[in-house]
């Protein structure tokens, strides 16, 4: 449950953009952008840094709240 709640958030994060505009400026492919969106994996912490810096948010925010 836990990884889905991420999921949703990251979906609702990305808005507008493709999965493959956000995971090239992210650094990752697209397959783990859709991974960590389906919930089917949590990325590594130095990920989870980048995606919070690239949303303007923090990573407490959108992993563990």
């Amino acid at each position: 449950m836990y990884s889905n709640k991420i999921g949703i958030r990251l979906i609702k994060l990305r808005g507008e953009k493709s999965q493959t505009e956000v995971a090239k400026a992210l650094g990752i492919s697209d397959s783990a952008l859709s991974m960590y969106e389906r919930g089917a994996r949590i990325p590594r912490d130095s990920v989870k840094v980048k995606i919070a810096k690239y949303y303007g948010k923090t990573v407490q925010s959108i992993f563990f709240d």
